[in-house]
């Protein structure tokens, strides 16, 4: 056999060689950031690829920097929940405190001395103290988010529901509700009262914000996820409170309890999912539902 012959031969054996090295390595680079995207899909942090690749060392920073911002954005959180806390507890606590301070001087005094009406600041007292229980349950509620219960469920028929549901309040206000579907026969597997209880409460905000037009629309997109939008053509939400509607108890409304928004996107959390403000401007405002 000719020398040429060999070392070709050679050569040809260190390429394949080296070409199947590379598809291996490939392949498992491939599956240690799926593993990777998988974890952070999963909330899970507690990982670390060992330093002998630059690959892994990149990952590892990735890794580092992604669970950095999340820590920055659970403390901001916690810092707005406590901020928000500390402002509604004390909103109703200092008025009875300093009614009841007032009242202690007055138990003795007769009747027609007093310069303080007592049974008008006792109601004020068993008002607030209402108002604050009311407070406690709303709390109590966000914290308490049921397991769902998972079952097949067809968006127009649920969509439909959620109108019929809502359809007084609409006539009320003088709203008209709609679904549009994308495509035909979209199913989300999902716990209907919770998913039914997201939409009706978008469908109350969007009435409260003075919308007529309310339009709930279903599709499936690139990555084969459900969307449903919710958009209506109502005042907007102002660039202020778009960034903080989701934090709990906060509410631009004299009456309302601050929890319907994020107590929507736990649910959303807890089937895997994702609930958004995707846009809010003079003609619309939109928030999405993803289910993955």
């Amino acid at each position: 056999m000719a020398i040429w012959t060999i070392i070709l031969i050679c050569l040809g054996a260190m390429s394949a060689t080296c070409v199947v090295t590379a598809v291996i390595v490939r392949i498992k680079d491939r599956k240690k950031l799926e593993y990777m995207l998988d974890a952070f899909e999963d909330g899970e942090y507690n990982f670390r690829f060992t330093d002998d690749s630059k690959f892994n060392r990149s990952l590892n920073r990735i890794k580092w920097i992604v669970d950095r911002r999340r820590q920055q954005n659970e403390q901001e959180s916690w810092t707005k929940l406590i901020r928000v806390l500390t402002h509604e507890i004390m909103n109703t606590v200092s008025p009875i405190a300093s009614l009841s301070d007032a009242l202690s001087h007055y138990i003795d005094v007769p009747e027609d001395c007093r310069e303080v009406d007592v049974k008008a600041g006792l109601e004020t007292i068993s008002s607030s103290s209402k108002d604050l229980i009311k407070f406690v349950e709303s709390y109590r509620e966000l914290a308490g988010v049921a397991r769902p219960v998972k079952k097949g469920l067809m968006v127009d028929e649920l969509s439909h529901k959620v109108i019929d549901l809502t359809h007084e309040q609409c006539s009320d206000a003088g709203a008209v509700c709609s679904y549009n579907a994308e495509s035909e026969d979209i199913l989300i597997y999902a716990d209907e009262s919770q998913i039914s209880r997201i939409l009706i409460n978008l469908i109350k905000n969007a009435l409260q914000a003075g919308a007529k037009n309310i339009s709930i629309t279903a599709g499936i997109d690139g990555s084969e996820q459900t969307v449903i939008k919710v958009s209506n053509d109502g005042a907007a939400i102002t660039p202020e409170s778009q960034e903080q509607i989701f934090i709990p108890f906060f509410t631009t409304k004299t009456d309302g309890s601050g929890i319907g928004l994020s107590l929507s996107r736990q649910i959303m959390r807890a089937h895997n999912g994702t609930l958004d403000l995707t846009r809010s401007d003079s003609q619309c405002t939109e928030f999405t539902l993803i289910f993955k």
